[in-house]
């Protein structure tokens, strides 16, 4: 297993749910964090309490500029750039009869655009170096559509189909999907519709996953040889066979 104590990590969405307990993950493991996202305060908070490791700066996935920024502003504190995990996404799901063509924009902007900005941003020093590791976080929804998500599905199949390809293209870079089920986050406040809420409210409470169970996958993954690639991992809980 690779030693995470000389490993440099980018963590997009870190301000709550997957991305502050991989932060927290990878931190406690020795690896130097990077974490970004919109909301600056929870940022702060949260390097303040997990130490020297770990810095901060405010992301907006969706403006190619801030993730190039990001990066910079990591290989400034860091050095270098070693993984990359692209978590930030959103989940406002409905209906397409529903027509909230607003938030579809928004879920590819933030699910696709904001994937591709991360690997834009971090590939040129990727290929300079050797090395590197994108770890996309995905869903279950990239293997199965169900009714008032289709969009979401569509922008988490465009996920995989995204990291198997740069997966192909690069054989000194590592590239892992990483496919959650329902997980304890914030991700479904995003939903507006109301039949849509209550018909998540009851599937979410069939069972769900830990943040923390999915940040050990993202650790398990970059902890791998370097000859290794955890090319696809899928995150279910035991009790539930619903996701």
């Amino acid at each position: 297993m690779n030693d995470l104590s000389n490993r440099v990590v980018l963590i997009t969405g870190a301000s709550s749910g997957i991305g502050e307990a991989t932060a927290r993950e990878l931190a406690a493991a020795g690896a130097k964090v990077m974490i970004g996202a919109r909301r600056s305060d929870r940022l702060e908070a949260l390097a303040r309490d997990l130490g020297e490791n770990v810095a901060w700066a405010r992301l907006d996935v969706t403006d190619r500029e801030s993730f190039v920024a990001f990066v910079t502003a990591a290989e400034a504190r860091f050095g270098r750039v070693d993984v990359l995990v692209n978590n930030a996404g959103v989940m406002p799901l409905s209906p397409l009869s529903a027509l909230l063509v607003d938030q579809w924009d928004w879920m590819i902007d933030v699910n696709i655009r904001g994937v591709l900005h991360g690997i834009a941003a971090v590939l040129p020093g990727f290929q300079a170096q050797g090395s590197g590791h994108v770890v996309n976080v995905a869903s279950t929804a990239a293997y199965r559509v169900f009714p008032g998500a289709a969009v979401y599905s569509g922008t988490k199949y465009a996920v995989r189909a995204i990291t198997d390809g740069l997966r192909m293209e690069h054989t000194d870079i590592r590239a892992t999907t990483i496919s959650p089920a329902a997980t304890q986050s914030e991700l479904a406040h995003t939903i507006t519709d109301p039949a849509t809420q209550k018909a998540i409210e009851a599937f979410r409470n069939a069972g769900m996953l830990g943040a923390d169970a999915v940040a050990r996958a993202i650790r398990f993954a970059i902890e791998q040889p370097a000859d290794v690639d955890m090319s696809e991992i899928i995150v279910r809980p035991t009790v539930s066979n619903m996701s």
